[in-house]
């Protein structure tokens, strides 16, 4: 049969009080002997250190009692403490910096062109503008300006039209113009009479005349002289027709003879293109 443990007899409390009664009355006994004078040593008995430890340990405890003030105290020093606390971590939290904007990026198409393959036809040059001369019976006589491939109608119309009495059918309306052309608009002629002058389109390279005029070139003998040629020599000329020459005459009325070829450009219905065809073959006298 095991014995039980010495140290957990000792542990007991019912055990250390027996020890202890036990202790007493041995140690009782030791004091009146003493006291008798019958024993003269000490035979050293006394309570073990374990047990004197937990006698005194058994005594009364002292308990920390900081009263009403002291509770103050303490809540007032943890909220300082608290305070400082958060104080500090607010000065160490990290800050968001506001990144300045970016500039605006234009996006450029640096993308080569498409490479021409050999045959390949270059595009057409952009259209450009013609003018045209347009005298007679319009409301506008004078240069207009007109798009590329415009025809006679066009040229009409941006003279601001006919006159009443104006040969139209003397024009091909629909027939399409080039730069330093020249429209004719003449006096419809009165049924059965004989017209007096026609309507016509002239070319700026045309070496002919009108459709109501006369053909053929300067005559034989020089040039023609502006102050003194008939309507019927200056609309033989190229390019001049009957409106033309008509004009021509009464420009010399208005003003008196020629002095220079050059006062031909301030004649309705001649242009410069007309002008350089006919400076070689008029004169002045």
């Amino acid at each position: 049969m095991r014995r039980p443990s010495y140290r957990r007899v000792m542990g007991s409390t019912e055990v250390r009080e027996q020890i202890r009664r036990r202790l007493d009355a041995v140690t009782g006994a030791v004091n009146v002997d003493d006291a008798t004078g019958e024993s003269d040593h000490d035979d050293g008995v006394g309570a073990p250190g374990w047990l004197e430890s937990d006698t005194a340990a058994s005594g009364p405890r002292v308990r920390f009692a900081p009263g009403r003030r002291g509770v103050i105290a303490l809540v007032l020093v943890a909220l300082v403490a608290a305070g400082i606390g958060g104080v500090a971590v607010w000065r160490d939290r990290p800050t968001t910096e506001l990144a300045p904007p970016l500039p605006a990026v234009d996006v450029v198409d640096e993308s080569p062109a498409p490479p021409v393959m050999p045959g390949t036809p270059a595009p057409p040059p952009p259209a450009s503008d013609i003018v045209v001369s347009v005298v007679g019976l319009v409301h506008t006589s004078g240069l207009v300006h007109l798009p590329d491939g415009s025809r006679v109608a066009d040229a009409l119309a941006a003279a601001g039209g006919a006159r009443e009495g104006a040969d139209l059918l003397g024009l091909n309306l629909a027939q399409r113009l080039a730069d330093g052309d020249q429209v004719l608009v003449g006096l419809a002629p009165a049924p059965g009479s004989v017209p007096v002058a026609g309507s016509a389109t002239v070319g700026a390279g045309a070496v002919g005349g009108s459709a109501g005029g006369g053909t053929g070139n300067a005559t034989a003998g020089g040039p023609v002289d502006l102050n003194t040629a008939t309507e019927q020599q200056l609309d033989a000329l190229p390019g001049v027709g009957p409106v033309t020459a008509t004009a021509i005459i009464s420009w010399r009325t208005a003003n008196g003879s020629f002095t220079d070829v050059e006062q031909l450009g301030e004649v309705d219905g001649i242009g410069p293109a007309r002008l350089e065809k006919l400076r070689d073959l008029v004169t002045v006298r």
